[in-house]
């Protein structure tokens, strides 16, 4: 189905900031399928127990692709499944989300374990400043742009939205990506408050033969903010990786 794209949403925001990427990538390519799909909750920050759900209800032989956790999500899967994956797409997705020994360019850890609390003590409050973060450094009216993605986010309980939590900090989809030898693209914003601009780079250096691409003076929302700048370097991807 090299015909067909999977989209997984990042942490909290469901499908909804991805819908503008979707009909920007249908808008280029009539004949290209591109499917959202919300994360899973299988009740616990299991990897396996996530990709088990993803991979159960994911059809084989597509693109695999997400932003943010989605993006760490779909490497993991694409990993899983190798030749039944045709190829990777990724937005604005840390190999390690949170810094650790020999990956510095990331949200460092008592950044995220205040974080951790707040989504604990206080999870409304903590998905509005993600929300926030999420869309700073956005070149117009960064508050305008959280107020979407918050406008758009379904409703999650406070166990699912700890998990994901949970998950993101565990994650390393470094062997991941080093393991699958599908064709990738990786997206990253240059304002991003999230994931460092400097994690392009490492990526390339980690990964010298996939393809990296920086959207200059876009956040981290920029799946929701400039659909259309990252659907046409998509959809160049897509036309240019060798068919099966």
């Amino acid at each position: 189905m090299r015909d067909r794209l999977i989209l997984l949403p990042g942490w909290a925001m469901g499908p909804a900031p991805l819908q503008p990427l979707a009909e920007a990538l249908r808008g280029l390519d009539p004949r290209l399928q591109v499917q959202i799909e919300p994360l899973p909750e299988p009740g616990n920050s299991d990897l396996d127990a996530w990709l088990d759900a993803l991979d159960a209800r994911l059809p084989t032989d597509c693109w695999l692709g997400g932003w943010s956790l989605g993006g760490m999500l779909a490497a993991e899967l694409a990993a899983r499944r190798g030749e039944h994956c045709c190829g990777l797409v990724t937005l604005a997705s840390n190999p390690c989300f949170v810094a650790r020994d020999h990956w510095p360019n990331a949200m460092q850890r008592e950044t995220f374990a205040a974080f951790l609390e707040g989504c604990t003590n206080s999870p409304q409050a903590t998905l509005k400043r993600f929300s926030l973060l999420c869309a700073q450094g956005a070149a117009q009216d960064p508050r305008a742009l959280a107020k979407l993605l918050t406008a758009g986010a379904p409703v999650a309980s406070p166990e699912a939205l700890l998990e994901g939590l949970q998950l993101l900090a565990q994650l390393d989809i470094r062997p991941a990506l080093q393991g699958f030898s599908g064709p990738q693209l990786h997206l990253y914003a240059g304002a991003d408050a999230l994931v460092p601009v400097e994690a392009a780079a490492d990526v390339l250096a980690l990964l010298p033969d996939v393809e990296v691409g920086l959207i200059e003076a876009a956040s981290h929302a920029f799946p929701l903010e400039d659909p259309h700048e990252l659907a046409a370097a998509i959809q160049a991807f897509l036309h240019e990786s060798p068919d099966d």
